[in-house]
């Protein structure tokens, strides 16, 4: 069994289920955005939210949902994140145990961090993120003997916000000779850290992941011509473009890959999940039309429900339709 360890920020998301996106503009947060909060702005959200229905809460973080993902696929999956002493941070490894991922968890006086996460009626989602304890992860907290024994790297792009950790984890990885995968995490993200960003992909990254936007912010070119940009930095590239599915790319060859049909009621965790069931296919030895494939079906599965977990019924589904996949 191929074994993927992977890196980010551990949350503990609060989803809202919003009629209208009126309370997007209330706080100023521009819709389809993630944006940093700091502690007291995160409670008034969480007080603002008790006048709200549908408000649930799990385990997120972008790297931690896509190794809950591909571990319910069957790949042996290791978080690396820092959490509080507290109740949050004790719900999170719980979640994160009871999807099958071992956790190598580091902890903090600071309080757990929290992504409240604001679901549009056009299943747009919308993330105000306190890191919390998430933030104090460190270049001195890595220890190489925990990237020993695996085949992939997986590291979320919200990491960005501290260089010398990314930098020094994509090291490690590398010196182990791990296949290096980097999601780009948010438009954002991507304007704020884009000449970093550039570096990373260029020494260290094999895979890359990315929606429309984060390529048009990382290279000013839309889908297409971004990707072959993105695929002149790494290995493979990855586009994700919503409705009309997924192009990928290796060398001078493009995959143009079908969506899966789903009936969308909120889109949190979709490119979390594309990114497992990608690299489930990778470390199956498939061909990369596959691999989008599998991504596809799996991103499809967890947009046809609240937040960003699969329900048993659902992967059961995944796992009879990845059948037909087996070369």
């Amino acid at each position: 069994m191929k074994k993927i360890l992977g890196i980010g920020n551990a949350l503990v998301d609060i989803l809202a289920t919003l009629t209208g996106d009126s309370i997007l503009q209330e706080f100023n947060l521009p819709k389809g955005s993630m944006q940093h909060v700091d502690e007291p702005a995160a409670n008034r959200l969480w007080e603002r939210l008790h006048t709200l229905g549908g408000v649930q809460r799990v385990a997120g973080g972008s790297a931690a949902n896509t190794m809950a993902g591909a571990a319910q696929l069957g790949l042996h999956c290791t978080f690396i994140g820092k959490t509080g002493n507290d109740e949050p941070g004790r719900f999170f490894a719980d979640d994160q145990a009871a999807h099958g991922v071992t956790s190598v968890l580091l902890h903090s006086p600071t309080s757990t961090g929290r992504c409240t996460v604001f679901i549009s009626p056009d299943a747009e989602r919308t993330m105000a993120t306190y890191l919390g304890a998430a933030i104090e992860l460190s270049p001195d907290d890595l220890d190489e003997r925990v990237f020993t024994g695996y085949h992939y790297f997986y590291i979320e792009g919200y990491l960005v916000q501290n260089h010398d950790l990314v930098r020094r984890a994509m090291e490690l990885a590398k010196a182990q000779r791990l296949i290096i995968a980097l999601d780009l995490a948010s438009y954002n993200v991507v304007e704020q850290n884009r000449d970093f960003l550039h570096n990373m992909l260029r020494q260290y990254v094999d895979i890359v992941f990315a929606n429309e936007a984060e390529a048009e912010a990382f290279t000013g070119k839309k889908p297409h011509e971004a990707l072959g940009e993105l695929s002149a930095l790494c290995d493979i590239a990855v586009v994700k473009t919503g409705g009309e599915g997924s192009l990928v790319q290796r060398g001078s060859t493009v995959h143009r890959i079908k969506p899966c049909l789903a009936n969308v009621v909120d889109t949190t965790g979709a490119g979390d999940l594309y990114a497992a069931g990608f690299l489930y296919g990778q470390a199956a030895g498939w061909p990369l039309d596959q691999c989008g494939a599998a991504g596809s079906l799996t991103a499809s599965k967890v947009v046809e429900v609240i937040g960003p977990k699969v329900s048993n019924a659902g992967w059961a589904a995944i796992k009879q339709h990845l059948k037909n996949y087996i070369i």
